[in-house]
């Protein structure tokens, strides 16, 4: 893991949510403890809901200092998603326990496919995706019919199809096109 290279703690920071037609972006900062690193860590695509599950209590119990923060729909609108996932990574270090224990500027790394290849990286990614994940299963109680439980918000037949009938809902994101063209038009294509 990369942290192996580094001299002193690593903070890991990763988000979930970029692509979705709806809801927040969600991102989380972890730094762990080198000597209790949780077994199992990865990407969080590559896991199951279960295994994340598990793992996120175990990050939360073992590591350092961990935070999860968000940038809403509106946000996502008014800044762009690149710069609101950068305000919501922002937040998430910003929140850390530890934050007045780094001297800033530190040095900040990005690391494509970063978490399959650092431990903290991949504690972030499961962090930020089970907290969203939880917030777009809320969201389907609240907005049913979109099946948000099932999609989370991202691309799928069953939320063309209910975007289409029941049109975009106050948790999508207006400007994006395929809910924009339902704006428009009606109509989405699948």
């Amino acid at each position: 893991m990369l942290e192996k290279a580094c001299l002193g703690p690593v903070c890991g920071v990763d988000e979930a949510g970029r692509g979705p037609w709806a809801g927040p972006v969600y991102a989380a900062a972890v730094i762990l403890d080198h000597k209790a690193v949780p077994n199992g860590l990865d990407d969080s695509k590559k896991l199951t809901a279960k295994a994340r599950d598990r793992l996120e209590g175990e990050i939360k119990e073992r590591a350092l200092a961990w935070c999860v923060a968000s940038a809403s729909v509106e946000e996502i609108a008014q800044l762009n998603i690149l710069h609101a996932t950068g305000l919501a990574m922002h937040r998430a270090v910003a929140g850390l326990q530890m934050a007045a224990a780094f001297r800033l500027p530190c040095p900040i790394k990005t690391v494509i496919g970063g978490d399959g290849l650092s431990a903290s990286i991949a504690a972030a990614s499961i962090l930020a995706k089970t907290a969203r994940d939880r917030l777009m299963e809320e969201m389907d109680h609240l907005y049913p019919g979109y099946g948000f439980a099932a999609h989370k918000g991202y691309h799928a037949p069953t939320h063309v199809e209910a975007l289409s009938r029941l049109g975009p809902c106050p948790i999508h994101r207006m400007s994006w096109a395929p809910v924009r063209l339902v704006l428009e038009r009606g109509a989405v294509d699948g």
